[in-house]
């Protein structure tokens, strides 16, 4: 029998509610900033279904990994609607300063940057939504979309977004063995601290992520291989900036065939790219020795009793305590077994590479919205950073109208 999610408070909400977004990350907080901010719906009436005890863990948790101190993005993307939101909110937090940005494109820190998340969840009362479970089967129907989760019945609604994240899609390379304790994906939620008695790690991966994994353990004063299988790459963004605006995105919205967009999206995105004031940091600590970077291609790995060895194809050998994978995520369709039932069930349209055919306000059936890798058929290369979900947000409250 279905029977209704409680909220945080115990009280119940209404038996058919107008939007659940399933997923808190970047993606589903900025949609619910959007659809209160512009009245489309209230807090009684909006849930969003994460298993996190709080909003935006996992994106805190990569920020965390990472060391990063300033996103890659400039100020503008952020999780509010007003464009210059975070530069006003940056003039009155307490702790603002000169370092509060940084150069190029007035890029936040990312202690600002969560302030400022902080404060909107606050003010749009999103963590009385937060509904800290999983979803497992999505039905939609001519009268709503019921939701069951995991561990406290079902959600109805009239609308859907699927705001899901790459988090289950780790790229895990054939190489590495997933039981041996000692190496880890370093976005892996259950990823265990560097210790004191681990000196020795390697890291493996070319993009910012390796880079600044790289900086922070060799600051915590390990012995740092970085093992990258090309050149250093220096982009400042993930894809040129002609994907913001109409410079690139006409064209693309003009291209009919969804291979041919999977196509130009594919080579858009800087992978394994680093922004200029990490690739200049990322220089000088391989100048003074505290990182060595071997541009080579990991081919094995051996586990053995006092640590591992990598075998790199130009025949070196590398000795670690511990490996961590900072190879991203794999280019599989997210959502794991829920969109898989989704798409079996309700016969919803997919692209060659099975990724969602959607209209132009990301509707992938009536009365189900997508946003981040999900829809990146239809939004084009920045579809899954923080800048894809403003475009998201964009495109949805426009259905609402």
């Amino acid at each position: 029998m279905e029977r209704l999610q409680e909220t945080p408070d115990g009280a119940h909400p209404p038996s058919q509610l107008d939007w659940i977004i399933i997923g808190g990350g970047v993606h589903g907080v900025h949609i619910a900033i959007r659809l209160l901010g512009g009245r489309h719906t209230t807090a009684d009436r909006l849930r969003i279904v994460d298993p996190g005890p709080q909003l935006l863990l996992r994106w805190r948790a990569r920020v965390a990994v990472t060391g990063m101190s300033f996103l890659r993005s400039p100020s503008m993307h952020h999780l509010d609607e007003d464009s210059y939101s975070l530069e006003r909110f940056a003039r009155v937090w307490p702790s603002s300063g000169e370092d509060s940005f940084t150069r190029p494109n007035n890029r936040p820190s990312t202690e600002l940057f969560d302030a400022h998340c902080d404060a909107l969840i606050e003010a749009h009362g999103l963590e009385g939504t937060h509904v800290r479970d999983s979803a497992v089967q999505v039905n939609p129907g001519e009268d709503g979309v019921l939701v069951e989760l995991a561990r406290t019945g079902s959600l109805r609604a009239s609308r859907v977004v699927l705001a899901l994240g790459l988090g289950e899609n780790l790229d895990w390379p054939d190489w590495a063995p997933r039981n041996d304790p000692r190496v880890a994906h370093i976005f892996d939620p259950a990823l265990r601290p560097l210790e004191a008695s681990t000196p020795r790690v390697a890291i493996v991966g070319g993009g910012i992520s390796a880079a600044q994994v790289a900086l922070d353990a060799a600051g915590r004063g390990h012995e740092v291989e970085l093992i990258c299988r090309h050149a250093i790459r220096s982009h400042q963004y993930d894809s040129d900036p002609g994907w913001f605006g109409p410079k690139y995105m006409r064209g693309f919205e003009r291209v009919r065939s969804a291979a041919t967009r999977r196509e130009l999206i594919s080579t858009a995105r800087n992978r394994g790219s680093l922004p200029a004031d990490v690739e200049a940091a990322l220089r000088a600590a391989v100048a003074d020795g505290s990182v060595r970077l071997r541009i080579e291609e990991v081919q094995s790995l051996e586990s053995r009793a006092d640590g591992t060895a990598l075998t790199l194809a130009g025949g070196q050998r590398v000795d670690a305590d511990r490996v961590l994978l900072a190879t991203g995520f794999s280019g599989t369709r997210p959502g794991g077994e829920l969109v898989d039932r989704l798409v079996e069930r309700s016969a919803l349209p997919v692209a060659p590479c099975g990724f969602p055919l959607v209209d132009s306000e990301l509707r992938w059936h009536p009365r189900i919205h997508v946003s981040g890798a999900l829809a990146e058929l239809e939004i084009g290369p920045i579809a899954r950073n923080i800048a894809g979900a403003r475009r998201a947000g964009d495109r949805i409250v426009a259905a609402c109208r």
